[in-house]
């Protein structure tokens, strides 16, 4: 473990942070660590960077899009429930602009329907959320899996291009570092 992780796993509260080229690549290998099969659907916003949808059909899976909020353009929770079939398997919602989407209630509604929740938090590294009990968490570390990207024009950017990965799962952290380092 490098002194980045060390930093950053403490910065997020999370039990892991596994790092990889780029955000492109943790919101792919966060979605091949969770088993979808092709065809699975994931629920994202119909307004976001393209990489999120793309990884999510690069790998065969079917993107389903629902709408986002007007007011901080993140995806709107009241939106997902009519979306969701026999055949999601997980949400993927981005926080934007600095701005949490309400994972209070895309939590509960996942919670409800046995789905998986992968964060894309490219845009938001370091905001602050407060959960339904009033405690304060990073955005992130919510879900089941948070993903973050270091490219320059990011929040949180870097010298270049990189990516990190964060979940307190051992079992999708081990996963996830497996298809990160090719097995």
């Amino acid at each position: 473990e490098n002194n980045f992780t060390k930093i950053f796993k403490k910065f997020l509260d999370v039990k892991y942070v596994i790092p990889c080229a780029n955000g492109t690549d943790a919101l792919q290998i966060s979605l091949m660590a969770l088993g979808l099969k092709p065809g699975d659907e994931v629920i994202t916003p119909s307004f976001t960077y393209i990489a999120t949808t793309e990884v999510i059909a690069l790998l065969g899976l079917k993107p389903v899009f629902v709408e986002v909020d007007r007011d901080s353009f993140c995806m709107n929770p009241g939106s997902i429930e009519k979306a969701i079939t026999e055949k999601t398997k997980a949400i993927v919602p981005v926080h934007l602009y600095g701005q949490a989407c309400n994972m209070n209630e895309i939590m509960t509604v996942a919670r409800k329907h046995n789905l998986k929740v992968i964060e894309d938090n490219a845009q938001a590294i370091g905001s602050d959320y407060t959960l339904s009990d009033g405690s304060k968490v990073k955005t992130g570390s919510i879900g089941d899996i948070g993903c973050t990207s270091f490219f320059p024009s990011k929040n949180l950017g870097c010298f270049g291009d990189g990516g990190a990965i964060c979940t307190n799962s051992d079992e999708l952290a081990g996963l996830m570092r497996m298809i990160a380092n090719h097995g």
